[in-house]
């Protein structure tokens, strides 16, 4: 089974992006965008306020008629964060974002965040290792029907 390290190392960029909780809304959609992201980190100075989300956006921007240039993140954003560490696999975060609906996983090592998993990374690594199991079964079947 994966871990989230080896997920992580998979990735092209570890860079994890945050934006302030007094910064608003449209610079972190604006953010977002440029760095083709699906959610950010909120800080409050030194400290992890919460997370924000494109959803987030949608569900209390969009939705009800607030200004993205005046409102700020902290007032959209979801102020519980769920955290995975690096030995946690890509089962146990799978599950995770399934009961609690989320797409974007903080990963923390030794009380630091290393970077972001998306299910979109999570998925792209289960289907690799389907992928291995089943062409593993296949040279095993096809290697007993010659014997």
């Amino acid at each position: 089974m994966t871990s989230v390290a080896q997920v992580l190392k998979s990735k092209p960029e570890q860079v994890v992006f945050t934006i302030g909780a007094s910064d608003s809304v449209y610079d972190a959609i604006r953010l977002m965008a440029d760095k083709q992201i699906g959610a950010l980190l909120v800080t409050d100075g030194a400290e992890i306020a919460g997370i924000v989300t494109e959803r987030d956006y949608a569900r209390k921007v969009v939705l009800m008629d607030r200004s993205s240039k005046t409102t700020p993140v902290r007032d959209i954003m979801s102020p519980h964060v769920r955290f995975v560490g690096l030995d946690q696999t890509t089962y146990d975060c799978m599950a995770l974002m399934t009961e609690r609906r989320m797409r974007h996983l903080p990963v923390m090592d030794g009380g630091k965040i290393v970077g972001m998993v998306s299910i979109g990374d999570l998925v792209k690594e289960i289907i690799a290792e389907q992928k291995f199991t089943i062409e593993q079964l296949e040279q095993y079947i096809q290697g007993g029907a010659g014997g």
